[in-house]
């Protein structure tokens, strides 16, 4: 099925060639965006535009057309390194490192967990979307941690219905700057793409309602001030725990792209673990329980702090 994205141009990609426009909204490559352009996939105000050195207004409605590849089927690949914490017949629990992307998509066509588990559980390509055979949910890139996968059909179908009414229970291990106010939280807030930067997400009144429980775990000041937190997702929403905690003013540390970059601490990439997953299994019904420890990065930057 053929994607469209439409997007107004933010007022900050005024003067902007189309094609940089194109590729910051899309989060698509250069290369991707150029062979768009030439086949006539993206518009502006109606209009096609096969140029990509034109230049944006504020306020154009710009449409961009991003068709499937004729062949979506995934390649195994045996090289890729991760950790299977639990299996059985119908579900795959995996503990994914930071830096792999969980399923191919626009500039990511292989290289994911997708294409490595493939490789160790070949019968997941009749399971799901043929590009994303077994998924049910993600992590971002950045973050570690426990995600849960469909092996059968069976247990698609009831892992989708559980990820779909926010049934199964999903703590994360968050290190974010500063100290907050109490020792226990709920931050209920909109989220939805920003409009000043699209490839961002952020807290917004037309966007979809999003709720993350927290608990301050510890509390440090060097070296830097820092508070160890337990998020809990009652919804699902992309970038959730990072939106949310920059919206309260304490963004997570090493979390460059929501105000969480700073001197002084920097693990490298995010400080997000998703540390406990609950869920029912979905044949036997049985509830399951799995938890992951923090990994060596973010372990040696916890010992860091006092």
């Amino acid at each position: 099925m053929t994607e469209t994205l439409v997007e107004e141009v933010p007022q900050a990609f005024d003067g902007e060639r189309i094609d940089r426009v194109v590729a910051a909204i899309s989060g698509l490559s250069r290369s991707v965006v150029k062979a768009l352009v030439a086949d006539g996939h993206v518009t502006v105000d109606g209009e096609t535009v096969n140029n990509g050195s034109v230049k944006a207004s504020a306020g154009n409605v710009l449409a961009i057309v991003i068709p499937e590849p004729d062949d979506q089927t995934l390649e195994a690949d045996p090289d890729l390194d991760f950790e299977v914490v639990f299996d059985d017949e119908d579900l795959i629990v995996v503990n994914k490192p930071a830096g792999l992307v969980v399923h191919p998509g626009a500039g990511q066509p292989d290289g994911t967990l997708a294409n490595g588990l493939l490789a160790r559980y070949p019968e997941i390509a009749e399971v799901g979307e043929p590009h994303r055979p077994g998924i049910v949910h993600r992590l971002d890139r950045g973050t570690s941690g426990l995600l849960v996968v469909a092996r059968s059909l069976r247990a698609y179908t009831s892992l989708v219905e559980q990820m779909s009414s926010h049934e199964p229970t999903r703590i994360y291990q968050a290190l974010a700057w500063g100290h907050l106010d109490s020792d226990n939280g709920r931050i209920d807030a909109p989220i939805g793409r920003s409009v000043r930067q699209p490839t961002r997400m952020t807290v917004s009144e037309q966007g979809r309602r999003a709720v993350t429980e927290y608990e301050v775990e510890r509390r440090f000041t060097e070296p830097v001030d820092a508070s160890l937190l337990r998020c809990r997702l009652e919804t699902g929403r992309t970038h959730q725990i990072r939106v949310h905690l920059r919206a309260i003013g304490h963004p997570v540390v090493g979390d460059r792209d929501y105000d969480g970059g700073r001197p002084g601490l920097d693990p490298g990439r995010p400080f997000l673990h998703a540390a406990q997953l609950d869920v029912r299994h979905p044949v036997s019904d049985e509830p399951l329980s799995f938890t992951a420890p923090l990994p060596p990065d973010l372990q040696a930057t916890l010992e860091r702090c006092r």
